[in-house]
């Protein structure tokens, strides 16, 4: 044993386990009387964020929710979708947070797959859960969040979310209750213990459920605070999805910065400008497509804040035009990079003191690469997947691009063969391709698999051709990403039909949409053989190709 390591073991006096539910206890004793969230209407301080979630993870626990538990979510931009993200995990327990744009068979696989003992659930998608929850086979407590700012949802759960907290309120003003609501706040005992479940899509089509730490998210947290400059001053709109990635942890990284939520519940370019006006919003993340729309809403919409907002976009690279064009409306661009496996953000695009100097497409092109890696991430580079060394830093050398670091997932919920596959050779596999310039800068040329990126989200192309070889007219199918103006990119549908068999683009379409979330379907299907190898592979460079330019 080392000299420094004798009698030196760690001890509550020198060390706690890392968890971004202190953020909230820490505002709420440092600035309980500002703002922390607001909502239309509503306004809670940090303090109430705070009682609100304590009440919550009290209310869940007295209702058999233990640590290691699953709680799901499936909820617009609003307060109680951060108080999840507190309470949940205040107790140990695990926070699910559901895609709004998933469809029944989804959702009820998650809520399988996961565990789940609880589904929080706004009351404007009651007829998907109802429908999801009818498929599941083990019976599941919903409870209902409604949502004043989207009123007339219908009401399916035992009890609503407010309810739920006055259940849980009643136990905090409960004397006799300390002791045991003191032992169920005190459940996370190791930073490597499960925060949350998220799925992303699988190469099977089947959703693959990736596991968050404590640490990991508290760490990427305070990236992100650093990257973006988020104080307390600071005022966020959420016009990024919480469920996405626990919204690239900037659901914690906010708090931690003790800045203000400005809640959300859908993207309209009228609504983010009056908001950003009303409240003089300085911070905001978004797909491309989001600064796409905003870059291009009418100039009557186009309100200005009192000084530049910081956006940070990531997903598919945004063209270098739609960074201009924010840029002229009032919009410094941040380009990001991460996966829902690494907590979102991992790479930065940091400004270099010259490209002031550029010229503005030059600059912008520059802007839109992936860029160097989180300050508490380890590393990113592009390496060579077979040796895994890394390749040559020219901006030439494809490679595939790897991470690792404190802010990867622990792995795939019940998938240990996926989990080795995507950590081979101590290096997190993003499946993307890529090349790293003289400066250090990644740039991603091509995404392995033919994952398709639309307004943000992941569309796994074998999920669409499962679909289509369901239809008894189909042949042979394969789908890529087409370039679509609004949503980035968007499914290309390439079938092959079975002789004697007639079927119609707006017929396969159809299908799809009745077996798949809408999104997900195909938004133009061409007919023919299809491009093979001489072993019979499908060339789906050359239909990606052929779907870029339209033929």
């Amino acid at each position: 044993m080392s000299l420094f390591e004798e009698n030196l073991a760690p001890t509550p006096a020198n060390y706690e386990p890392l968890s971004p539910v202190s953020f909230l206890k820490r505002a709420a004793a440092v600035r309980p009387d500002h703002l922390a969230i607001v909502h239309g209407t509503r306004r809670y301080t940090y303090q109430q964020f705070w009682q609100r979630s304590q009440a919550l993870g009290a209310a869940l626990s007295k209702r058999g929710v233990a640590a290691g538990d699953c709680v799901s979510i499936l909820a617009a931009n609003t307060p109680e979708m951060l108080e999840a993200h507190n309470g949940v995990p205040l107790i140990g327990a695990v926070l699910n947070s559901l895609n709004v744009r998933s469809d029944a068979n989804t959702i009820a696989f998650i809520l399988e797959h996961g565990n789940a003992k609880i589904l929080l659930t706004d009351t404007q998608f009651a007829p998907i859960v109802k429908e999801a929850v009818g498929l599941l086979n083990n019976p599941i407590t919903v409870i209902d969040i409604d949502d004043l700012m989207a009123p007339g949802g219908e009401l399916i759960g035992e009890t609503t979310y407010e309810k739920l907290l006055l259940e849980g309120e009643a136990l905090l003003n409960d004397a006799s209750q300390a002791d045991w609501l003191n032992q169920r706040f005190s459940q996370v005992s190791d930073e490597w213990q499960a925060l949350s479940l998220l799925y992303t899509s699988g190469t099977t089509g089947n959703p693959k459920g990736c596991v968050y730490h404590h640490r990991g998210a508290y760490l990427n947290a305070i990236g992100n605070m650093t990257t973006m400059g988020v104080n307390l001053h600071s005022r966020y709109l959420w016009t990024l999805p919480m469920f996405h990635c626990d919204g690239w942890t900037f659901t914690w990284a906010v708090t931690a910065a003790m800045g203000t939520h400005v809640c959300l519940r859908s993207v309209d370019p009228e609504v983010i400008f009056n908001l950003i006006e009303e409240h003089n919003v300085t911070h905001m993340c978004g797909a491309p497509i989001v600064l796409n729309m905003l870059a291009n809403a009418p100039e009557s919409v186009q309100k200005r804040a009192k000084s530049p907002i910081e956006i940070a976009t990531g997903g598919a690279a945004p063209p270098s035009a739609v960074i201009e064009a924010m840029e002229a409306i009032g919009f410094n661009v941040t380009h990001l990079y991460g996966l829902t496996e690494t907590y979102g953000p991992a790479t930065v695009c940091v400004p270099q003191d010259d490209w002031p100097t550029l010229a503005l497409e030059e600059r912008s092109g520059r802007m839109a690469r992936q860029g160097v890696h989180y300050v508490t991430l380890d590393n990113a580079c592009i390496m060579n997947a077979e040796t895994m060394q890394p390749l040559p830093k020219d901006g030439q050398s494809l490679g595939e691009l790897m991470i690792r670091g404190n802010t990867v997932m622990k792995g795939y919920l019940k998938n240990p063969d996926a989990t080795a596959e995507a950590f081979s050779g101590g290096w997190f596999h993003t499946g993307d391709l890529g090349v790293q310039h003289p400066d250090g800068y990644i740039e991603i040329k091509d995404r392995a698999k033919d994952i398709i990126i639309s307004g943000g989200e992941n569309i796994s192309t074998l999920e669409v051709e499962e679909s289509l070889y369901r239809h008894p007219a189909v042949l042979e199918a394969a789908v890529v990403a087409m370039p679509d103006e609004k949503w980035g990119e968007t499914p290309c549908a390439f079938v092959d039909l079975k002789p004697d068999s007639s079927l119609t683009a707006d017929e396969i379409i159809d299908h799809c949409r009745n077996t798949l979330a809408h999104y997900k379907a195909p938004k133009q299907v061409i007919f023919g053989p299809l491009p093979k190898t001489s072993t019979g592979k499908i060339q789906k460079y050359l239909l990606r190709e052929q779907a870029k330019n339209g033929e």
